[in-house]
């Protein structure tokens, strides 16, 4: 499931008041959303999560639920 601090982080980097976010949201389903703002909502996420993705975690992602799963995974490991 997308958390709200997700779903507000890229809010907050593609300048949208609102969107409904579920697991199987695609970047291309998300007004906004192209190969430049990729980088800027990776680069948020790490920065509000203090994490590091690996090039292939992100090669790996195919939507917005593998990327709260990488997240999690990310955090849960660093406990």
């Amino acid at each position: 499931m997308v958390t709200d601090q997700l779903k507000k982080i890229i809010l907050d980097v593609l300048k949208l008041d609102e969107f409904e976010f579920q697991d199987n949201t695609t970047a291309d389903q998300v007004p906004g959303w192209d190969s430049l703002s990729h980088l800027n909502v990776i680069t948020a996420v790490e920065k509000e999560y203090s994490i590091r993705f690996k090039a292939y975690e992100l090669l790996k992602l195919k939507d917005v639920g593998d990327l709260q799963n990488v997240i999690n995974s990310k955090l849960s490991s660093a406990k």
